[in-house]
């Protein structure tokens, strides 16, 4: 899917964005709301109001990736009652985001309570 190795930096946009915005619509957004480089080698993730979709854009040596994911039954764990335009996660965390997990969690594995050999 993505290239860690040429990933910066994961940014989520906070609320919601229209999605009906394509690249050029994305990478303004990235520019005059948040004051960063869209031609960074960085994620910018941005979330529909219902949290069933997300677009990721992504910038290579000659141009952009938009990226698009619709959930069929389920919403993103997308990140509330943060002020601001924007945050900076790392890879887990939006690695966590796109499995449906929430960005803070505390563990990814629950502990074994009792285990039995078979």
């Amino acid at each position: 899917m993505f290239n860690s190795n040429r990933v910066t930096e994961v940014y989520l946009a906070l609320g919601a964005t229209d999605l009906r915005k394509s690249i050029d619509g994305l990478a303004v957004i990235v520019r005059e709301k948040f004051k960063l480089d869209p031609f960074s080698r960085n994620l910018y993730v941005f979330c529909n109001r219902k949290r069933d979709k997300v677009k990721i854009l992504e910038w290579d040596t000659s141009g952009f990736w938009l990226h698009y994911k619709r959930l069929e039954k389920d919403r993103f764990k997308w990140p509330e009652n943060i002020s601001g335009t924007h945050i900076s996660i790392d890879e887990r965390s939006f690695r966590w985001l796109l499995d449906g997990l929430t960005i803070r969690e505390k563990s990814a594995h629950k502990p074994v309570e009792e285990r039995q050999i078979i």
